[in-house]
């Protein structure tokens, strides 16, 4: 069935609309609505406290929403409790990297294979083939086909940032949401993260948010700038940085 909104366009991967969520009276989103296409890479931008990372939040469920609609790939999110909504194929990232520093960079891929997640497919799980096979594919596309043997713990802040975009790519969601996965990396490894980016949306779309600019620049196919819960401006990096507006409550400070 394809996804309709009220805009009257069609197959959106992701349609939000009307979307709102109060805390003690305070709207953190107001009113918002925006629509992600097949295979794209849109960017969240927009000053602190703009409401950026709860929209995440509300997009994966761990924030209900007071009013309006998500719909992925036409099934309403704001009904679904989280774990429905990752097996729905929607992946999160967060800020700061949640992984499993004891263990060596092949077991935290092959621990959040798909079949290992149930209490039940963790039992009966097998390091079979297919699993060896899908945890060196994601390595090499994450840039740690070297590392694989190696204890997590000792991966530097971009590579341990690459490890967990990984975990989150062998369950291969269909919408990825990263939360800043650029912050304190090195130059080297911020064109590295743009370039796996643009080779993982081969497959899905993803949404980030982030505030470095340049890496916008090299990833965004459009961008959103937030402010105050809702939508300021909207359309590609160039159009967005000679918005006035943008100027004014963004990118001038």
């Amino acid at each position: 069935m394809d996804a309709t909104t009220s805009s009257g366009r069609k197959d959106f991967v992701l349609a939000v609309e009307g979307l709102t969520v109060s805390f003690d009276g305070f709207k953190a989103v107001n009113d918002l609505s925006f629509y992600v296409d097949e295979n794209e890479i849109r960017v969240i931008i927009g000053p602190n406290g703009a409401g950026k990372t709860t929209v995440l939040d509300l997009i994966c469920g761990r924030t209900k929403a007071t009013e309006g609609s998500i719909k992925f790939r036409d099934h309403e999110l704001t009904r679904m409790k989280e774990h429905q909504i990752v097996r729905r194929g929607v992946g999160r990232k967060f800020q700061n990297p949640s992984i499993y520093e004891d263990l060596t960079v092949f077991e935290n891929l092959e621990i959040s294979f798909p079949r290992g997640r149930s209490v039940w497919g963790a039992l009966a799980f097998q390091r079979d083939a297919q699993v060896k096979e899908r945890v060196q594919e994601i390595a090499e596309m994450v840039f740690l086909q070297n590392r694989l043997n190696e204890r997590a713990e000792y991966l530097s802040h971009g590579e341990k940032q690459w490890l967990e975009i990984g975990m989150l790519l062998i369950q291969d969601p269909d919408l990825l949401m990263l939360d800043e996965p650029v912050a304190g990396m090195s130059v080297a490894e911020r064109k590295k993260t743009a370039e796996l980016l643009h080779r993982i949306i081969q497959d899905r779309s993803v949404i980030v948010i982030e505030h470095d600019m340049k890496f916008v620049e090299d990833i965004a196919h459009r961008v959103t700038v937030m402010h105050q819960g809702k939508v300021l401006a909207e359309g590609s990096m160039e159009w967005v940085k000679n918005d006035p507006k943008v100027v004014e409550v963004y990118l001038g400070h």
